[in-house]
This record gives structure tokens, C-alpha cells and sequence, in this order.
């Protein structure tokens, strides 16, 4: 779907994406180059945040996908959307460091909500988010979402979720209702 007025393409992800998308999720959270935008957690975890099969998984997975955002012929965002029943798990939300600050993750978590609201009449929109990350908590709470207090712990010692820098990480679910 294009959107004139941004110059953006929404589309699901595709098997050849994969490696741009791994490079997008990389820029936006680890390393020195996330340190450009403002959802970095180079100062939380090192390591990874994802890799070729995680990416793929979620392309592949029955009740999954991935929504990619173009603009000008290039990945600048996506985001997991996962069907769960009567609500849908919102992950894997990355926007371009370069990106950042421009209005452009706005857009892409209401398309997001739009399209789980026709696509599969999901009421709910449900992520979980590292506690500790109180500013992006607090943008996610701008745009609706409320914090539960349910944690689940940060899988230590797994690395395909990065290498904690931190010894009190844990995810919180946020949720909003998507009526």
C-alpha cells in the first residue's frame, strides 16, 4: 500500500529481505550506529538483536508477519505483527537511526493497528519492552499503551537476545485496546 503523502510503502516481507531487515533491527538497538537515533540499548545489552533466523521465522511463521516500510525504494522500518486469537503481539519495531525523531514509527504503529484491526478483528495490541527503557515506555504510553506491571524475566544466557550489560533486566507487557 502506498501512502502519497509520505512517500511510504507498507508491504510484508519477503525472503529476500531478510538481510536488509537484520541490518535495520542491528542499526536501530546495538552497536555505535543506534547511537544515532534515540531507541538504542547499546548502553543495556551488546551482542545481537536478531539474526537471519529470527528474522525469517517471523516471515515464515503461520500466524506471523512482517510489515516492511519503504521509502524511496529503500527499508527505513518494520515491525512484527503476530496473530494471537482476539489480540496481536506488536515486536521486532525498528525505524532507521536516521529515521528517528521524523514522525515515520507514528505512522508505521497505526498502520500496524489498523491493519490487525481489519486484517484479523484483533481488539487488543500486546508487547512486551525492557523495563528499564522508561523513555520508550514513556513514547509507547503517549500513543496509548498503558503498563500492565506484568514482567516476564530477560532470557540471561541467550544469546540471540544479546549479552546483558545489566544484571535487572526483564520485559513489562504493555497493551492497548484497539476499539
Amino acid at each position: 500500500m502506498d501512502t502519497p503523502a509520505t512517500g511510504l510503502t507498507f508491504r510484508d516481507a519477503t525472503d529476500a529481505d531478510v538481510d536488509a531487515l537484520v541490518a535495520l533491527v542491528e542499526s536501530a538497538y546495538r552497536g555505535d550506529s543506534s547511537r544515532a537515533g534515540w531507541t538504542t540499548e547499546a548502553d543495556i545489552l551488546d551482542g545481537q538483536r536478531t539474526d537471519p533466523q529470527g528474522v525469517l521465522e517471523v516471515i515464515k511463521g503461520p500466524e506471523s508477519r512482517l510489515l516492511t516500510v519503504e521509502q524511496d525504494g529503500r527499508i527505513v522500518a518494520c515491525c512484527q505483527l503476530e496473530h494471537r486469537g482476539d489480540h496481536a503481539y506488536f515486536g521486532m519495531f525498528a525505524v532507521s537511526p536516521a529515521h528517528q525523531g521524523s514522525g515515520l514509527g507514528k505512522i508505521v504503529m497505526a498502520e500496524a493497528e489498523r491493519q490487525v484491526r481489519e486484517t484479523w478483528g484483533a481488539t487488543e495490541m500486546r508487547m512486551t519492552v525492557i523495563s528499564v527503557r522508561e523513555d520508550l515506555i514513556a513514547w509507547y504510553e503517549r500513543r496509548g499503551y498503558r503498563r500492565t506491571g506484568k514482567t516476564q524475566p530477560f532470557p540471561y544466557g541467550d544469546e540471540r537476545f544479546g549479552i546483558p550489560l545489566r544484571p535487572d533486566l526483564r520485559f513489562e507487557l504493555l497493551v492497548k485496546p484497539l476499539v
